[in-house]
């Protein structure tokens, strides 16, 4: 079972490694971003293919009985974080659109008073 999941979870990041590349290659992505993604796909990959080699802190320091443990709770905190900083961004953007929208609209009104 173990074999299969860790086979899903290799072609996962290398789908994302492409994906990077493609962002990377649209210059979508800067080549700090891009070489912050390739990282965490290349470092996701060794923890699939090597998921004992975290043992010692997951059940050393962390107290967790198993790995897929950790990784579900850190996948869960990861999750909820970006959704968290997706809505602040959402939220900053929505401000400027009101504010430039406003500023329109006043210029529209005091042109069409003159």
């Amino acid at each position: 079972m173990l074999l299969g999941l860790q086979l899903v979870g290799v072609l996962f990041a290398l789908f994302m490694l492409y994906l990077t590349f493609l962002h990377k290659k649209r210059n979508e992505f800067t080549a700090t971003e891009s070489g912050f993604w390739t990282l965490m796909w290349v470092i996701f990959t060794l923890l699939v293919l090597f998921p004992h080699s975290v043992d010692f802190v997951i059940k050393g320091v962390l107290n967790f009985d198993r790995t897929m443990d950790f990784f579900i709770v850190a996948g869960f905190m990861f999750v909820i974080g970006s959704i968290f900083y997706t809505y602040t961004v959402l939220r900053r953007t929505q401000k400027k659109v009101e504010t430039i929208v406003q500023k329109i609209a006043i210029d529209n009104a005091y042109k069409s008073k003159k």
